[in-house]
């Protein structure tokens, strides 16, 4: 499994499409886009612009002054907490916009780092969120019932972002975001990734075992077993095989049967701005960089090829026979 490829798709052949999405960013659409709202609507706004490129690897496509519209809007945009119930909104925003989720605090953290920002100073609030927030059982929930049960359970599509936030973005951990770290690790392996501890090892989403592309906050295992290796090899340690067999084992199917890469933005309903109200209920939209890259394994190879490097280094050899 760890030596076959994904199939070699040339990303760069959608030059034109990354040209389209560069130039979006830095009109004036976008900027009165930033000014109503940092996030929605999906997909055809700058928050998703952004995040594609930056999944692509282009994110020095990305124009300076959206990235710095962007740093204002979340600024000015956002409650820099997590409500875990209505009471705690305050009556003048509304909850539907104004609430970052753990999954959109990750991503933002690293598509600015990526992009060079400073944002403990300019974002001052986000990188706390990554400890503030971890549940006893090592993950995040962006569901904000958890908080109040009795026995809170995380979701494993709202922990991974934080941890590539905390492994892959963020400069010299202190040593409560390294324990954080380590309790999200603990959490991926006793679900190896896809298990569910409550259901007595149930597979979670049979979706997960094929990788997606964009990933924008879907999960998949693919995305798992990169965390898993970079916090091994961080630490210094080895990964049981058992908590990523099953994964490894999957992914090598997949790319060896050509399989496309699953996409996560189908059609969704979204927000809207109406005659300045924000209502739900209209059909996402798209862009054209996005219909280029829907589904695309080549997405996937950046990933894929430090994910390899990374577990040959952290699970244990393989036993020769005589």
């Amino acid at each position: 499994m760890l030596t076959v490829d994904f199939p070699d798709e040339n990303v760069l052949g959608i030059e034109a499409a990354v040209e389209d999405c560069a130039q979006k960013l830095a009109s004036k659409a976008s900027a009165e886009s930033l000014a109503a709202d940092p996030y929605w609507p999906k997909w055809d706004s700058p928050w998703w612009h952004m995040s594609l490129l930056w999944e692509l690897g282009m994110h020095d496509r990305i124009p300076a002054e959206a990235v710095e519209r962007m740093t204002q809007a979340l600024n000015r945009h956002y409650l820099p907490v997590f409500p875990f119930e209505i009471a705690d909104v305050p009556a003048h925003l509304d909850p539907q916009r104004a609430i970052m989720c753990h999954c959109g605090a990750a991503i933002i953290y690293q598509i600015l780092r990526a992009c060079g920002v400073d944002v403990e100073a300019s974002v001052p609030w986000i990188r706390p969120w990554f400890t503030r927030y971890q549940l006893p059982d090592g993950g995040f929930n962006c569901d904000e019932a958890a908080y109040v049960k009795a026995q809170p359970r995380s979701s494993v599509v709202s922990t991974l972002p934080v941890l590539e936030a905390l492994l892959f973005a963020t400069p010299a951990l202190s040593v409560e975001e390294e324990q954080c770290l380590d309790r999200g690790a603990q959490y991926l392996i006793r679900r190896r990734l896809c298990r569910s501890v409550s259901r007595g090892g149930d597979l979670i989403d049979a979706n997960w075992l094929s990788p997606v592309f964009p990933r924008f906050y879907q999960y998949d295992v693919l995305r798992g077993l990169r965390v898993l290796a970079a916090w091994a090899r961080r630490r210094g340690c080895g990964l049981p095989g058992e908590a990523v067999e099953e994964s490894m084992n999957h992914l090598g199917d997949h790319i060896r049967s050509g399989r496309a890469a699953r996409d996560p933005s189908a059609s969704c309903l979204t927000l809207f701005c109406v005659d300045g109200r924000w209502e739900r209920g209209r059909p996402s939209t798209s862009f054209p960089l996005l219909d280029a890259t829907r589904g695309r394994n080549g997405g996937l190879q950046r990933a894929w090829n430090e994910t390899v490097t990374l577990l040959r280094t952290v699970l244990p050899a393989p036993s020769s026979t005589p």
